[in-house]
């Protein structure tokens, strides 16, 4: 399942990054401009000064800056990486309408931003009028074939995975976590512990809870996402990446 962008995009040299969410970049006719990073994640190994990456062009008068950053080049050049963490609920919400999702096939979409206990879940699914709530999260941290999440301590996503915890055991509906990884050279996913273990932890928890933890790649490309296959999620790994 293959879902284009919908701007043309804009071949830009990375400059530096001020703060969390805006960057500045150099285009190819030498204009220096400032963007939108729709990232907030750390993206130390990513946003490297002098690394190609690509901005797409917003017509909007009421936003602060008119460029939003879409992808870059991996740390190798083999691949390009999404930096819209936007993304891939849209292309989520796609997969599991047209049940693209092999582990998902058997739930129906009804519908996404599902308010439930207290939170706004990503999607809610059923099944034979059994719920699911699903939870996305967004990857693009990898090391040697080997996805890793968060890249920065989130304590936001902790208490997301807290709260399936809590909704699995009361056993009302079941729930799941999706990472979507944001580029196509891993094949399984981990937690990073070495980032934050307090995540990593809770995490684990969820998955003893009954709470499903699923995973699927994508191929970026310079004209839209590919969703890729699913990928193990493997718990119970205490290191890091190897240096």
């Amino acid at each position: 399942m293959f879902m284009p962008y919908r701007d043309r995009l804009y071949k830009a040299t990375f400059i530096e990054r001020p703060n969390r969410f805006i960057i500045r970049a150099r285009k190819e006719d030498g204009e220096t401009v400032t963007a939108h990073l729709p990232d907030p994640g750390r993206l130390i190994e990513l946003l490297i000064p002098g690394r190609e990456i690509w901005l797409r062009y917003v017509d909007n008068p009421k936003r602060k800056t008119q460029w939003s950053a879409v992808l870059c080049e991996s740390e190798d050049a083999r691949v390009y990486v999404s930096l819209d963490t936007m993304f891939p609920n849209r292309l989520i919400t796609q997969a599991l309408k047209e049940k693209r999702i092999e582990s998902l096939k058997k739930y129906n979409y009804i519908r996404a931003e599902y308010p439930f206990a207290g939170a706004r879940w990503d999607f809610l699914l059923e099944n034979k009028g059994r719920s699911l709530l699903l939870e996305v999260k967004s990857v693009t941290l990898a090391e040697n074939g080997i996805a890793y999440f968060p890249d920065a301590v989130t304590a936001r996503g902790r208490k997301h995975v807290e709260a399936l915890t809590t909704i699995q055991n009361e056993g009302n509906c079941d729930t799941a976590v999706l990472f979507v990884v944001q580029r196509g050279d891993v094949t399984s996913v981990r937690p990073a512990t070495h980032i934050d273990p307090a995540f990593a932890s809770a995490l684990q928890k969820a998955a003893d809870a009954g709470v499903a933890m699923l995973a699927v790649t994508t191929d970026v490309r310079l004209e839209g996402v590919e969703l890729g296959q699913e990928l193990p999620v493997q718990l119970n790994i205490q290191k890091g990446p190897i240096k």
